[in-house]
C-alpha cells in the first residue's frame, strides 16, 4: 500500500512540474486586438516550432526553467521577439502584439486591405456594421463544400434555401420570408433578374469562389433601397490587395446518382434560338423541317466527370496606385435527380386527396456554369479614387427529362394490373446570363469632413429557353408486364420558345459631412438613385401531330426513334399572341435623408427614404384581356432608425426598425391565362405592392478575433402580402388557376442564435432560427346542402404559416485547423424544418416538403509550396425532397406503396445522389 501512494505521489509531482514548466500565449494584431492564426511561432535553445490555433493561442510543453527566447511571425507582419524566464510555477500567459509591415496606400485601400477575405476580417464587419447583418468571410467560402453561392446561403443564420431539379441550392429564404421579400446586390448595386416571371435572382448562378466574402444584411438603413421585407444579399467580388496575387484551382469529380443508372442527354448543337415565327416573318406557314431533329435524338450513356476550375490574378502598379484584379470560374457538372409524383383530386365532402395516378421521372442536366469577374481602381491620392468593375454570369443547364405516368380507370390502384400509360420526354435547353458595370467614385474634401460617392451602373440579365421540346406517348400495360407505345395523343409534340431581358441603367449619389461634437461625431447624409429598366418578353409554341399514316405506328415496332417521325405541324404560324408576349418598364426614383451619431458608449443611424414608382405593361397581342395595357404609380415613405449601445468593449446591443416595401413582378400584373404542365396560372393587374414594419433587437458578443455569440428576436408585420393560391373562374367555376393576391395582414417573428467559438485546432460554428408566422387566405370546402343533398362548394377562411417559411432552422459545422501542418477540415449539417411547398385551393390540403438535414464535408491539405490538395462530398446522406399532404384519404391505405404514415400521405420524393470532388489549389502570395 506504502509503494502504491509513493508511486501516485511521484506521478502527481511529476503531473505537477510538468505543469509548471508549460508556457501558453496569445498572439494579436495590435490595430485591431484580434488573434492571429496560423502565425509562426519560434522557441530557442532548444528550437521547437508551433503554429497558433483557431484562437491565437500557441503552447510550448516540458520546458526547461532558465531564459528563453521566443520569436513570432506572420506574413504582412514584423516579426516580434521576446526573451522569458520560465518558471516552474505560475508561468505568465504571454501576449504578442504584432504590427503590419505592409505599405500604407490610402484610407480607402487600407479599409479594403484590413477587411481582406478572413474569418476575422468578416466579424470585425459584423460588429462594427451599422444595420444587423451576418458575413461568411472568403476563406470560410474557399474550404467549405459549397460551389454556387446558393449553396453558401445555408450556412447563415435565418436562412433555409429553396432547391432546384438537381437537388442544388437556387433560392433563398430569409426569416421566413419567401424569396420575392429579398434582393440581390454585386458590390453594393442591385441587380436584375433573368427570372422569367419573378424579381428574384437565382443564386446558383454565381460561382463563389469569385467572391470575396458574402454579406447578409437583415436590416436597412435609409441610404440602402427599401424593397426587402425579408433582407438583402451583398456579393462583393474580389479585390486587388497591395502585392501580386495568384490564385488557381482545379478540380474532378462525379454523382452517385450517375453511377447507379445512365445520363439521358439530347444533341443541343443545332437548336434554333429564334423561332420559324421570328427568322422568317409572322405570317410564314412553318413545316417539320424548320425544327431541330437533335432536340429528339435522345442518348442515354455514363457521363463525363465533373469539372471546376477557377483562376484570379491581382496586382498594384505605379507605386501602389493602380489596382487591378482579374478572376474567372468555369464549373461543368453532370446532375439530377429521380423522382416520384402522386398526383391527387379531391373527391366526396371530405376534401382529402385521393391519389389518381403515379408519375416516376428521371432528371438528367449539365450545367456549364462560366463567372467573370475584373477590377481596376485607381488611386489618384488619400481625398480621390475611381474603381470600374464588371461582372459577368452565365448558366446552360442542358436538361433531359423522362417521365412515365400510370392510372388504373381514373385512380391509381397497382393490384389491377391493366393500366394506361404516358411517357413524356422532355428537352430542355436553359441559358442564363447577368452582367454589371459600374464606375464609381469616392471623393473627400475640407480635410476628410465632406464626402462624396457616386456611381453609374448599367445592368443587363437574360433568360433564354429556345425550341424546349416534349414528346409524349400512350402506353397500355397488361397483365403487369406487357406495354404497347403508340403516338395516338392528338398532339404529342411540342416545341416553344421563351426568352426574356431586363436591362437597366442606373445613377447613385451619396454625400456626407461630419460634425465634431466633442469628443463626439455626428455626420448628416443626403443621397438618392435613378433606375430606368426595360423588360422584354417572348413566348411562342408550335404543336405537331403525327400524319395519318403514322398516327397509329408503334414504338419499338414500327419505329425505333423518335427522329424520323412524320409530323405536321397543327399550328403552322405560332401561337406568339399571348399575354407571355410583352414589353414592361419601370422607374424607379428615390432620394433619402440621414443622420449619424456616435459617442464613446452609443450610435444612433436614423433617417427616411423616399421611393417613388412607376411600373407599367404593354400586351403586344391583346386577346380580349380588359387590361391590355396598365401602369401602377405609387410613392412610399420608408423611416428607419437604427441604434447600438456598448456595454463593453466586446459586447453591444443592437436594435432596428426600418420600413420596406416588395412590387409585384412584371409577369404577376400581366393579365391572362398560360398552361403550365399541372395547373393553369394568371397575372393579376390589381395586385397590390406589400408594406412592413419591421423590428430587430440583437445582443451580439465578439470574444476572440474570429468568435461570436449572437442572440437576436425579430417581428415583421406586413400589409397586403402578396401570396399564390388557387382561385375558381368567376365566370368558368370549374377551371382553376393559379394566381397572385393581396391577403390582409400577416405577423411573422422569431428568434436567433448564432455561435462561433474556437478551441486552438477545432473550431464549432452553429446557429438556430425560430419563426413564427400567420396568414389568413381563403379555401374551398365541401359540403351537402341538406335542400337537395347535391355537394357545394364552400368558401372558408384558414390560417396557415406564410409559404416557404419553415418553424425550425438549424446549421452546425465542426472545423479542424492544424496551420503547422496545413489541414483544414469542416463537416457541416444543415437543417431545415417542414414549410409550405405548395398552396392547395382546398381546406386542410397544402403540400408541406418534410423537415431534412443535409450533411456535406471538405478537407484541404496545404503544402510549402503554395499548392494544396482537398476533396468535397455534398449530400452525404442522399437526403431526398419529400412533400406530404397532412391528411389520410382512406382510398389511399389500399395503396401498398407505404405512403400513409404519421397522419400523412406522401405525395412526392425526389433523390439526387451524392456528390463527391477532389482537386488541387495554387497560391502565390
Amino acid at each position: 500500500m506504502n509503494k502504491l501512494l509513493q508511486i501516485l505521489f511521484f506521478l502527481l509531482l511529476y503531473a505537477g512540474t510538468a505543469n509548471a514548466t508549460k508556457i501558453k500565449g496569445h498572439v494579436y494584431d495590435k490595430q485591431t486586438g484580434e488573434a492571429i492564426v496560423g502565425a509562426t511561432v519560434v522557441l530557442d535553445n532548444p528550437r521547437r516550432v508551433t503554429n497558433t490555433g483557431l484562437d491565437g493561442t500557441f503552447e510550448f510543453k516540458g520546458m526547461a526553467t532558465g531564459s528563453a527566447k521566443i520569436s513570432v511571425s506572420y506574413i504582412t507582419y514584423q516579426t516580434i521577439t521576446k526573451t522569458i524566464m520560465v518558471e516552474k510555477e505560475d508561468n505568465e500567459h504571454l501576449k504578442f502584439y504584432m504590427e503590419s509591415d505592409s505599405k500604407a496606400l490610402d484610407d480607402v485601400t487600407i479599409k479594403s486591405n484590413t477587411v481582406s477575405s478572413t474569418d476575422q476580417g468578416a466579424r470585425r464587419l459584423e460588429k462594427n456594421a451599422t444595420q444587423i447583418m451576418n458575413i461568411v468571410s472568403g476563406r470560410a467560402i474557399e474550404i467549405s463544400p459549397d460551389l454556387t453561392v446558393a449553396n453558401v446561403m445555408q450556412r447563415v443564420s435565418g436562412v433555409s434555401i429553396e432547391r432546384n431539379s438537381n437537388g442544388d441550392g437556387q433560392y433563398a429564404i430569409l426569416r421566413g420570408m419567401d424569396k420575392r421579400y429579398n434582393y440581390t446586390l454585386v458590390n453594393g448595386v442591385k441587380i436584375p433578374s433573368p427570372d422569367n416571371k419573378y424579381r428574384y435572382v437565382p443564386l446558383d448562378l454565381f460561382p463563389s469562389d469569385l467572391l470575396d466574402r458574402l454579406e447578409v444584411y437583415k436590416t436597412l438603413t435609409p441610404n440602402l433601397e427599401g424593397d426587402a421585407i425579408g433582407g438583402a444579399i451583398n456579393m462583393v467580388m474580389k479585390n486587388a490587395p497591395g502585392k501580386f496575387q495568384v490564385n488557381a484551382n482545379l478540380s474532378s469529380g462525379y454523382s452517385q446518382l450517375f453511377i447507379d443508372r445512365k445520363f439521358a442527354s439530347f444533341n443541343s448543337s443545332d437548336i434554333n434560338y429564334k423561332s420559324p415565327y421570328e427568322l422568317n416573318g409572322k405570317s410564314y406557314t412553318a413545316t417539320q423541317n424548320d425544327f431541330t431533329k437533335g432536340t429528339l435524338d435522345y442518348k442515354y450513356k455514363n457521363p463525363a466527370p465533373n469539372l471546376i476550375g477557377s483562376l484570379s490574378l491581382s496586382q498594384r502598379f505605379l507605386d501602389n496606385k493602380l489596382g487591378v484584379v482579374l478572376a474567372g470560374s468555369y464549373q461543368n457538372t453532370y446532375r439530377g435527380s429521380n423522382s416520384t409524383f402522386y398526383n391527387t383530386a379531391v373527391n366526396g365532402t371530405d376534401a382529402y386527396a385521393v391519389i389518381t395516378n403515379k408519375s416516376y421521372r428521371e432528371f438528367s442536366e449539365q450545367q456549364q456554369r462560366t463567372g467573370l469577374h475584373g477590377k481596376v481602381d485607381y488611386v489618384f491620392n488619400q481625398n480621390h479614387q475611381l474603381s470600374l468593375y464588371n461582372v459577368y454570369v452565365n448558366l446552360k443547364n442542358e436538361q433531359l427529362r423522362d417521365a412515365v405516368t400510370t392510372t388504373y380507370n381514373g385512380v391509381y390502384n397497382p393490384a389491377l394490373g391493366n393500366a394506361e400509360l404516358v411517357y413524356n420526354t422532355r428537352s430542355r435547353l436553359t441559358e442564363q446570363q447577368i452582367y454589371n458595370s459600374t464606375l464609381h467614385g469616392d471623393h473627400k474634401f475640407f480635410d476628410g469632413k465632406f464626402k462624396l460617392q457616386w456611381s453609374a451602373v448599367y445592368s443587363s440579365a437574360k433568360n433564354d429557353v429556345p425550341e424546349n421540346t416534349s414528346i409524349s406517348l400512350n402506353g397500355i400495360q397488361q397483365n403487369f408486364q406487357s406495354r404497347r407505345l403508340s403516338l395516338v395523343n392528338t398532339s404529342p409534340v411540342n416545341r416553344r420558345w421563351e426568352r426574356n431581358t431586363d436591362e437597366d441603367l442606373a445613377g447613385y449619389l451619396d454625400l456626407a459631412y461630419r460634425i465634431n461634437i466633442g469628443q463626439n461625431k455626428l455626420d448628416v447624409m443626403v443621397g438618392g438613385l435613378y433606375r430606368d429598366k426595360q423588360r422584354s418578353s417572348f413566348f411562342n409554341n408550335y404543336t405537331l401531330a403525327p400524319s395519318a399514316a403514322d398516327a397509329s405506328k408503334i414504338y419499338g415496332i414500327d419505329f425505333q426513334n423518335y427522329t424520323g417521325l412524320n409530323l405536321v405541324v397543327s399550328n403552322p404560324t405560332g401561337s406568339v399572341a399571348n399575354p407571355l408576349t410583352y414589353d414592361a418598364t419601370e422607374q424607379i426614383s428615390a432620394g433619402y435623408g440621414m443622420f449619424k451619431y456616435a459617442s464613446a458608449k452609443l450610435e444612433i443611424v436614423g433617417g427616411a427614404r423616399v421611393e417613388h414608382t412607376n411600373q407599367g405593361y404593354n400586351l403586344l397581342f391583346p386577346a380580349g384581356e380588359s387590361f391590355p395595357k396598365g401602369q401602377q404609380i405609387y410613392t412610399d415613405v420608408l423611416p428607419s432608425l437604427n441604434a447600438k449601445y456598448f456595454l463593453s468593449e466586446k459586447a453591444q446591443l443592437h436594435a432596428s426598425y426600418y420600413k420596406a416595401l416588395n412590387r409585384p413582378g412584371f409577369y404577376e400584373i400581366v393579365p391572362g391565362k398560360v398552361v403550365n404542365e399541372e395547373f393553369q396560372e394568371r397575372g393579376n393587374p390589381n395586385l397590390k405592392r406589400a408594406l412592413a414594419d419591421n423590428f430587430d433587437l440583437r445582443y451580439e458578443l465578439f470574444p476572440g478575433a474570429s468568435e461570436q455569440l449572437l442572440v437576436g428576436a425579430f417581428y415583421k408585420r406586413i400589409k397586403d402580402p402578396i401570396e399564390y393560391t388557387f382561385q375558381a373562374d368567376a365566370v368558368r367555376g370549374q377551371d382553376i388557376y393559379y394566381t397572385p393576391g393581396n391577403f390582409g395582414t400577416a405577423n411573422n417573428y422569431g428568434a436567433e442564435v448564432d455561435y462561433i467559438k474556437y478551441f486552438s485546432k477545432i473550431g464549432l460554428k452553429a446557429n438556430y432560427t425560430y419563426t413564427h408566422s400567420r396568414i389568413t387566405t381563403p379555401k374551398t370546402t365541401r359540403t351537402i346542402n341538406p335542400a337537395t343533398g347535391d355537394i357545394q362548394a364552400l368558401s372558408v377562411d384558414q390560417e396557415r404559416p406564410l409559404y416557404g417559411q419553415s418553424e425550425h432552422i438549424a446549421n452546425v459545422s465542426l472545423l479542424f485547423k492544424d496551420t503547422k501542418k496545413g489541414w483544414d477540415a469542416q463537416l457541416a449539417g444543415a437543417y431545415t424544418g417542414p414549410r409550405i411547398n405548395t398552396v392547395s385551393q382546398f381546406l386542410n390540403n397544402d403540400l408541406w416538403q418534410e423537415g431534412f438535414i443535409q450533411m456535406d464535408a471538405s478537407a484541404e491539405k496545404r503544402f510549402k509550396s503554395g499548392i494544396s490538395v482537398f476533396i468535397k462530398a455534398n449530400n452525404i446522406l442522399n437526403t431526398p425532397t419529400k412533400l406530404i399532404i397532412k391528411g389520410i384519404n382512406p382510398e389511399n391505405n389500399k395503396i401498398n406503396e407505404d405512403l400513409v404514415k404519421d397522419g400523412n400521405t406522401l405525395v412526392r420524393s425526389d433523390y439526387y445522389g451524392q456528390n463527391y470532388l477532389v482537386g488541387f489549389r495554387y497560391k502565390f502570395n
